[in-house]
């Protein structure tokens, strides 16, 4: 009779848990995990933080800026890089902006105008203009992934990273003493067909357009291997590989590029999510490496941060991400050593990066 009436419920259910299931997709489904374990919930860093990876837009106001700092001191970042500077006027503006009324809070890197940039003398030109944007407040140089993946000359041909006419750049960035912060590729998995094995299947379906597999894009190993050739012949130019060189689901790796070239360096912008998952090749990765490692977050969210602290800082097991495109995984805290945290979280930008006030990082 039990067995009847079970049969009978479960049959009368059917079309209901059927129509429930099929209307809820994969970016619907988000399960509360019934594991229970400690929990150590990091709202601030232990140390006070330079965030060498971030951008901030040329229209912030003064109000906007003041909001900011008061949001950077809830969480213990005490100085923010700005990558977005531009160049010229528009850089001299957008430091001044950051810096007018909070000069030791923010760092500026200036980026190149890659116009006309197969015209005879295009990197002499860049190198000029990098001079000028240091004197002017430029502490660093940021290259964007649009070198190297969409800039092309004139006859629509792309230029390669490692391109011998950008050479003047690069030594120009050693002759003033300041670092080269550059973004190239994307995760290898954007090269990969969008189906049930992509890891990253929910970004690409999202984003369509940060699909690589269009042949207008070279290979993911040769877009890396551009970069690392780059590296390779500058070895005087100290170069901050972002997003952990997109090697961070490959650490044994970027360990070996680290190895071989030791003017590069490297940091963890919008990549928690790799190492996150990795727990115990990540802290032996960042024990080994911790002179090479800085702490950079990509876009701004106070409230997101946090999720960084507690996977540096804790122990805790199995607990969320902040973006589930990237990371649909749970993650897991590395529990570095104080020595190493104070590293990633301001000794090493320290090193790198020119004109920091050090008096905000008390020893």
């Amino acid at each position: 009779m039990r067995w009847k009436l079970a049969t009978l419920a479960s049959l009368l259910l059917a079309p209901f848990l059927s129509a429930q299931q099929s209307t809820m997709s994969f970016e619907e489904y988000e399960p509360k995990s019934t594991l229970v374990v400690p929990e150590h919930p990091t709202p601030r860093a232990k140390y006070p933080f330079i965030d060498v990876h971030n951008h901030q837009e040329s229209d912030i106001s003064e109000a906007e800026v003041k909001q900011l700092v008061s949001e950077m001191d809830g969480i213990n970042l005490a100085v923010m890089v700005n990558l977005s500077g531009r160049w010229g006027k528009e850089l001299e503006q957008r430091s001044a902006t950051l810096k007018g009324r909070y000069p030791k809070r923010f760092v500026t890197f200036g980026n190149i105008d890659w116009r006309g940039v197969d015209e005879p003398g295009f990197g002499e030109r860049a190198a000029k203009q990098l001079e000028e944007d240091v004197r002017n407040g430029a502490q660093g140089l940021k290259i964007f992934k649009d070198l190297g993946m969409f800039i092309t000359d004139s006859k629509g041909v792309r230029i390669h990273t490692d391109d011998p006419r950008l050479d003047p750049i690069w030594d120009k960035a050693a002759d003033l003493g300041i670092p080269v912060l550059i973004h190239t590729g994307e995760p290898r998995a954007f090269w990969h067909p969008v189906d049930k094995y992509n890891e990253r299947w929910l970004e690409l379906t999202q984003v369509p357009s940060r699909r690589r597999s269009d042949t207008r894009f070279a290979s993911f190993e040769q877009t890396m291997e551009e970069q690392h050739n780059l590296f390779r012949r500058h070895p005087r130019t100290k170069f901050i590989a972002a997003h952990l060189g997109w090697m961070g689901n490959d650490l044994a790796s970027l360990g070996k590029l680290l190895d071989e070239l030791p003017n590069v360096y490297t940091e963890i912008a919008a990549v928690l999510y790799e190492l996150g998952r990795q727990p115990r090749t990540a802290r032996a990765f960042l024990i080994k490496y911790q002179d090479r490692v800085m702490m950079g977050k990509d876009t701004w969210a106070a409230n997101e941060y946090p999720v960084y602290f507690r996977v540096l800082e804790t122990e805790d097991e199995y607990f969320d991400y902040y973006r589930k495109r990237h990371a649909f995984w749970k993650m897991y805290g590395l529990g570095l050593p104080d020595e190493v945290l104070r590293k990633i979280y301001y000794r090493n930008a320290l090193k790198l990066i020119p004109g920091i006030d050090r008096s905000l990082f008390p020893e």
